[in-house]
């Protein structure tokens, strides 16, 4: 996928579908910056701000981490990840930052 399909895949996982399944799902979440979070900080495996330099996370982030943060939402909207355990590993290592 390049670079252009990866962010507008992005956009809408984080602002359309996920928000759409929440509260069937009983998510923790509904918002499009908390899913973007989520997926981010999983995708880095730590906080995503201390891997991407620079604000808004998706354009700034390599085509690399984007892909895994955009494969994470995918697997989410399927059924396949986790999100509420996605969320609580994003909440404890914003807790020990």
């Amino acid at each position: 996928m390049d670079r252009a399909a990866l962010e507008s895949r992005w956009l809408e996982l984080t602002r359309t579908i996920l928000p759409g399944l929440a509260r069937a799902r009983r998510w923790p979440v509904d918002q499009d910056h908390c899913f973007q979070r989520i997926l981010l900080d999983n995708a880095c495996d730590d906080i995503w701000y201390h891997a991407v330099r620079g604000r808004p996370a998706y354009r700034k982030a390599d085509a690399a981490l984007l892909a895994r943060a955009v494969a994470l939402g995918e697997a989410c909207a399927f059924g396949t990840v986790d999100l509420a355990e996605l969320n609580r590993r994003s909440l404890d290592w914003r807790r020990r930052k």
